[in-house]
Order: structure tokens, then C-alpha cells, then sequence
């Protein structure tokens, strides 16, 4: 595959991912942290806000294709 067709389609699943896990993200909190103390919103926007990278650290490392060798 072309790397630029590589980088676009990799632009658009980062993309896709973070509108996604936001939505996900933010439903959740909203049916489970009404009651919650502060800092059980502080941790669970800290672990979500930081958890995103790792698939799109993924698809990072999709999109740079095989290494040169």
C-alpha cells in the first residue's frame, strides 16, 4: 500500500478514534459520576484523557509502515 493512502486512511481512523472515545468517554461519566467526589472525576478524566493514546499510538506506528532496512 502507498504510504500516502497509508497516512490518510490512518488520518482518518485517529480521527474517527478520538470523536468516538470522547462520546463513549463522556456518556459514561455522565450515568456514573453524578454523585462522585471530586477527585473521582479528577482520576477518571486523568485514566480517559490519557488512555486515547494507546490505539492511536497503534495506528502511529500502522501508518509509518514496515521499517527500511
Amino acid at each position: 500500500m502507498p504510504v500516502r493512502l497509508r497516512k490518510f486512511i490512518g488520518t482518518i481512523l485517529i480521527i474517527v478514534l478520538v470523536v468516538v472515545y470522547a462520546l463513549v468517554a463522556n456518556t459514561i461519566a455522565v450515568a456514573t459520576l453524578g454523585n462522585a467526589p471530586w477527585w473521582g472525576h479528577l482520576l477518571y478524566f486523568l485514566l480517559t484523557g490519557l488512555l486515547w493514546v494507546l490505539p492511536a499510538m497503534l495506528i502511529i506506528k500502522w501508518m509509518a509502515g514496515p521499517p527500511h532496512s
